[in-house]
């Protein structure tokens, strides 16, 4: 290897900073697959959702990267072997159940859900990606456009309704999927998940690429940033009581907090993927001691 090369994982791409990460956090090799999905073109109508030639998802692999070291190296491996045995542990108490990932547009919805797809051996779906295929448009933004947003809430919870009656799926949500109560309804069948990430860093992000792609944050001038976190805080007072409906809440401030960051930029896909298992495993535990302790009393009324 070249002298001064690093190892970094491929997924320390797509908007996340590249920081070190602490493997003694949490103590202590996978084929997911990504399907293109054709969905029913007439609203009202069952959607059929159908496979069409399965994609892999890219391996979470080393490559080398411009700077670092065998410091880095050793973190990338860790990571990974990290990530690759908390899924383990996960997917058997899983049991088949499918992830649905929920928060504000922009928050890393695809990038770590199709991280916990590859390491779960479940399939990744984008509901926005499975509506623009409905409709027979290219973005989200000129489906907005053309037809408006109630037409594409409506494809939208056609999407999630055929989703929910599928086993071991990770989908990544629209940021608003959460304001429609039949969308909970679908999405409970499942886990939900909530990343949580600050205001300040969605914005940053956002105005870094771009408004375009998102209809509810264009605008025809004025400082992107500003913007960005005017319209942002907006939709986070809309829509915040509905995404604390979510089984698992992933806080990145508190993540940073953990790994020593005063920044969630510094934050890798990995770091986030990883403590969004610890969150699944505690509370689908929680859940089945409950039930476990439920079904005793159920059949006594019965007997009785």
């Amino acid at each position: 290897m070249e002298a001064g090369a690093g190892l970094a994982l491929q997924s320390r791409a797509a908007g996340f900073g590249s920081g070190r990460r602490r493997s003694a956090m949490y103590g202590g090799e996978s084929g997911a697959r990504m399907v293109s999905l054709r969905v029913g073109d007439q609203v009202g109508s069952p959607a059929a959702v159908r496979a069409r030639g399965a994609k892999p998802v890219v391996p979470l692999r080393a490559k080398k990267s411009s700077g670092g070291g065998q410091d880095n190296l050793h973190n990338s491996v860790d990571d990974a072997l990290l990530l690759k045995r908390k899924s383990e542990e996960v997917l058997f108490q899983l049991n088949g159940r499918c992830i649905y990932l929920v928060g504000m547009m922009g928050s890393g919805k695809s990038t770590v859900g199709k991280i916990l797809a590859e390491v779960l051996g479940y399939s990744f779906f984008d509901s926005d990606k499975l509506v623009e295929q409905a409709v027979g448009m290219p973005s989200v933004a000129q489906i907005f456009k053309v037809h408006g947003e109630a037409f594409f809430r409506d494809n939208e919870s056609s999407v999630l309704r055929d989703l929910s009656s599928m086993r071991r799926l990770v989908v990544a949500t629209g940021g608003g999927a959460v304001i429609r109560p039949v969308n909970w309804k679908n999405m409970k069948k499942g886990l939900s998940v909530w990343l949580d990430v600050p205001l300040e860093a969605l914005a940053r992000r956002i105005a870094k690429v771009g408004t375009a792609s998102r209809p509810l944050l264009d605008q025809p001038s004025g400082d992107p940033y500003t913007m960005a976190f005017s319209k942002l805080s907006t939709l986070a007072e809309q829509r915040g009581d509905a995404y604390a409906n979510a089984d698992v809440r992933v806080s990145l401030e508190e993540i940073a907090s953990k790994l020593g960051h005063d920044d969630v930029s510094k934050l890798t896909p990995i770091d986030i993927a990883l403590e969004s298992l610890h969150k699944i495993e505690s509370f689908v535990v929680e859940d089945n001691v409950a039930d476990s302790q439920t079904e005793p009393q159920a059949e006594r009324m019965h007997t009785l």
